[in-house]
C-alpha cells in the first residue's frame, strides 16, 4: 500500500496494559494489520494480540554457524594440505580430528556475530528519527508509564475519521494524528 502524504498514523494512549491489549485485539478483529504497540516494559499479551510470531534471527544464527564451521574446516584443510603441508609422525595431511576444536570456536563466533548484526539489521537500526517522536506524551510516556497503540496510515483499512472513531471507543486517554 502506498504511503499517504503527511500522515503516519493515529496514536492512541492508554493508562494500563490491559486496555492496550484489548484495543489491539479488537483492532486485529476489525481488520487492521499495520499497527504497533509501544510499552515501557515487555507485555507478552500485546505481542500475542499483534500476532507477532515470525522471527528470522534463529535462521541467521544457524546460517552464520554453518558458515563458520565451513570456513574453519576449509581454511584448515587448505593450510594443512596445500599451502603449508607438514608431515608430523607419519600422520595424514588431512587430520580432521585436529580441526574440530577451532571449527567449533569459529562456529560460535560466526553464529554470535550473525545473530547480533542480524537482529540489528532486522530491527531497522540505527533509526535516528521516527514520526512518533513528534507525538505529545510519547517521548516521556512510552518509557515510563503509558501504553500506546499506533494504527499506521499504510493499512488498507485506514481512514482518518473512521479509525479515530474506532480508537475512541476504547476510552483512550488521547488519540492524536501523527505526521511524517
Amino acid at each position: 500500500m502506498p504511503r499517504r502524504e503527511g500522515i503516519y498514523g493515529l496514536l492512541a494512549e492508554f493508562n494500563t496494559p490491559s486496555e492496550l491489549v484489548f484495543a489491539t485485539e479488537e483492532a486485529r478483529r476489525a481488520g487492521y494489520r499495520r499497527m504497533e504497540c509501544y510499552t515501557p516494559y515487555p507485555v507478552e499479551e500485546a505481542a500475542e494480540a499483534l500476532h507477532f510470531h515470525k522471527n528470522r534471527v534463529p535462521l541467521l544464527c544457524l546460517l552464520g554457524g554453518l558458515m563458520g564451521v565451513t570456513t574453519a574446516f576449509g581454511m584448515e584443510t587448505w593450510i594443512s594440505v596445500w599451502a603449508y603441508p607438514l608431515n608430523i609422525a607419519g600422520r595424514p595431511l588431512f587430520s580432521w580430528p585436529a580441526f574440530i576444536i577451532p571449527a567449533y570456536e569459529w562456529t560460535i563466533l560466526f553464529a554470535g556475530l550473525s545473530a547480533g548484526f542480524g537482529m540489528i539489521a532486522l530491527n531497522g537500526l540505527p533509526q535516528l528519527y521516527h514520526p512518533l517522536f513528534n507525538a505529545p506524551n510519547f517521548r516521556n510516556g512510552a518509557t515510563t508509564d503509558k501504553f500506546f497503540l499506533c494504527l499506521e496510515a499504510t493499512d488498507p483499512k485506514f481512514s482518518p475519521t473512521e479509525t479515530r472513531a474506532f480508537l475512541e471507543r476504547f476510552h483512550a486517554v488521547s488519540v492524536v494524528e501523527v505526521d511524517h
